[in-house]
């Protein structure tokens, strides 16, 4: 009779992911200090290691964008399909190397290495192949539960001259120190309200809470942070997950580059929304059965006259036709549209998702016709082939200029065919 392996497990997580991804296409940069920002180029996101020191995580860009000239940081507007092509690099190099996967972020990916032998060699071959193969640094840490393998990663990072960024703490004098060593606010859920209770019992280390009492933390706070001990302790509580399955609400909502007073404009942007939410609903194999559509002004400026409002519609029948759910969500657009209000953002929300033949109707529903079906099938080919809005809605312009503010934003280099990475020789 066979004894069933102990359970290993291995976080791993890419280094200042989004910096790293305009690295890899500018080398140029390797050694300058680089942040990424939100959307309309507001606030920072997003730092290198050697950028930490100039500025905080979500700091006002145009607040500091002096101070960052001035200590040589360059910013960068965020470019998410980039990243997003880069997090599918990555994931797709570690699921050939290991058992099987948990996509726990665009960044973060846990392992089950459970019965797998020499862990520290395979931490480092996983490193060295994604490093080779995407140019994208990873840190491995490797443990007997979820949360000592995120005490190990974060571990991995913070020696990472000394751990070659991969650090094992299946051992357990190995695993005691990184307890010891650890603050406890850095452990994977303890926030900072929690941290301060905590304190005041005395918990100021991982290995603090490791050795508390598990019944006594759950009468007092929750089973999560009783979870969280006895994990800390070395009792796996949280397996790999499944599949998430698929999602009940689909939205899309985007801030305008700039304020918009006409309707013609916020018509475009609702499609394009529309565009997007659909994309995501055919991928998934769903049909929705409502509709939301919303505007909003900004609600901050108190100099500006606000305003929000929303309609829900009913479509004819349950779809994933983009023509249809453009037209209802423009006309749906009329209901809530007010003149003389400056509007800063549009919401499309798709609700009521279902497989197609899941929902109960009439004994006479009217169905979507079978050559949408095809056409939207035909519309999702072309642009997974050739890129997102190759093909798209009459109404979706290509280049609006009520869209985000992305100034800095580097090339899509992997997404668009003219914006691929050239290489010149420089010229004498």
């Amino acid at each position: 009779m066979f004894k069933k392996a102990e359970p290993v497990f291995a976080l791993i997580d890419c280094n200042s992911f989004y910096a790293s991804c305009e690295r890899v296409f500018r080398p140029d940069l390797a050694k300058t200090p680089i942040v990424v920002l939100s959307n309309n180029d507001g606030c920072v996101i997003a730092r290198s290691y050697d950028a930490k020191p100039f500025v905080k995580m979500g700091a006002p860009y145009f607040q500091i964008k002096d101070h960052l000239h001035r200590n040589g940081v360059v910013a960068f507007s965020s470019n998410y399909a980039l990243y997003g092509d880069m997090s599918e690099r990555v994931m797709t190099l570690i699921e050939t190397m290991v058992p099987s996967v948990e996509i726990y972020s665009i960044d973060e990916a846990f392992a089950d290495l459970s019965g797998i032998a020499n862990l520290d060699a395979l931490g480092r071959k996983i490193r060295s192949h994604v490093l080779r193969c995407t140019g994208i640094p990873v840190g491995v840490g490797i443990a007997r539960t979820k949360r000592l393998a995120k005490l190990a990663n974060h571990t991995s990072k913070r020696l990472q001259t000394e751990t070659g960024g991969v650090v094992d703490i299946c051992d357990p004098f190995k695993c005691a120190w990184v307890l010891r060593n650890t603050d406890v606010s850095e452990v994977w859920g303890v926030g900072r309200r929690m941290k301060v209770h905590l304190d005041s019992l005395g918990i100021k280390t991982a290995m603090d809470l490791a050795t508390s009492d598990p019944t006594m933390l759950r009468r007092k706070f929750s089973v999560v942070i009783e979870k969280t001990a006895r994990e800390l302790a070395g009792t796996p509580c949280l397996e790999l997950d499944e599949p998430d399955p698929p999602k009940q609400e689909i939205c899309c909502s985007r801030m305008f580059g700039r304020r918009l007073t006409e309707l013609a404009p916020i018509k475009e942007a609702v499609a394009m929304y529309v565009m997007r939410a659909s994309e995501k609903l055919r991928a998934q194999g769903s049909v929705c059965k409502k509709i939301r559509v919303s505007i909003r002004t900004g609600m901050f400026n108190p100099e500006e006259a606000k305003y929000t409002n929303g309609v829900i519609v009913d479509l004819p029948y349950p779809t994933d036709d983009v023509r249809l759910l453009t037209k209802v969500a423009v006309d749906a657009l009329y209901s809530v549209y007010r003149p003389g209000f400056k509007y800063s953002k549009a919401e499309v929300l798709l609700l009521n998702l279902c497989k197609p033949g899941e929902f109960t109707d009439d004994l006479f529903p009217v169905s979507q016709p079978l050559g949408a079906t095809n056409l939207m099938g035909v519309l999702d080919k072309i642009n997974n082939r050739w890129g997102r809005g190759t093909l798209r809605s009459a109404s979706v312009p290509a280049n609006p200029d009520w869209a985000m503010r992305r100034e800095m934003m580097s090339q899509s280099y992997t997404t668009k065919i003219n914006e691929l990475w050239t290489v010149g020789r420089k010229q004498a």
